[in-house]
């Protein structure tokens, strides 16, 4: 009779497939930066399953230093120490926006090398974003503000930090807009035409609607 009840029991059951609880089961670790010359923003987030959890968020603080060369080797040195602190397995990273000064744009530029020279040096895998492009994932508007991103940071990794700098809760937005991407558009040594990333716009909130159970309870 025990014996009849436990097989009608397990016969309701779904059981997953291979595919599903590998899904369930698997870890990422994914470091988001957003670079800067003065201020570079940086967080940690862990993908497991379907959901999302803060590690750690923070700024290297490049006010202090005299000259560019020391500022990018800050950059090299403090951005390894995290990636050996918390062994990323991918990098998300802010694409420089353009602007009319050649001269801020290339000391960007160089930062956001430097910082990508670390994870290489790791052998991490490189995913760059646009901050449009971040902007509409976390928030789905690409013209959101800073105040904004941050306050969706917090709402879809349930945190309450507050740090001092918006680069943070931007670096972080970075590595969500990645989790949420798959890095299916701009992984960086992979190349894909304009036309194909016009089809692939995501959404956080169509995204959040679709799946609830990803948001970190």
């Amino acid at each position: 009779m025990v014996d009849e009840l436990e097989r009608s029991c397990l016969g309701k059951q779904k059981i997953p497939t291979f595919a599903e609880t590998n899904e369930m089961t698997q870890e990422k670790i994914i470091l988001g930066i957003d670079p800067g010359t003065m201020v570079m923003g940086y967080g940690v987030i862990r993908e497991q399953g379907k959901q999302l959890e803060l590690l750690t968020m923070g700024v290297i603080n490049l006010k202090k230093l005299a000259n560019q060369a020391l500022k990018l080797k800050k950059i090299f040195e403090r951005v390894l120490e995290i990636i050996n602190e918390y062994h990323p397995d991918e990098l998300a990273i802010e694409a420089p926006f353009f602007g009319k000064n050649v001269q801020s744009m290339l000391k960007l530029g160089r930062a956001q090398g430097v910082a990508m020279a670390a994870a290489l040096y790791r052998d991490i895998p490189i995913f760059e974003y646009s901050p449009k492009t971040i902007k509409q994932t976390i928030t789905g508007n690409g013209n959101a503000s800073k105040e904004q991103v941050a306050k969706m940071v917090h709402f879809i990794l349930k945190t309450d930090e507050d740090p001092k700098f918006f680069d943070a809760t931007d670096a972080v937005a970075a590595a969500v807009c990645h989790a949420i991407s798959k890095g299916k558009d701009v992984n960086y040594t992979k190349h894909t035409t304009e036309k194909a990333k016009a089809h692939r716009k995501p959404d956080w909130s169509k995204f959040i609607a679709e799946n609830p159970e990803r948001v970190k309870s």
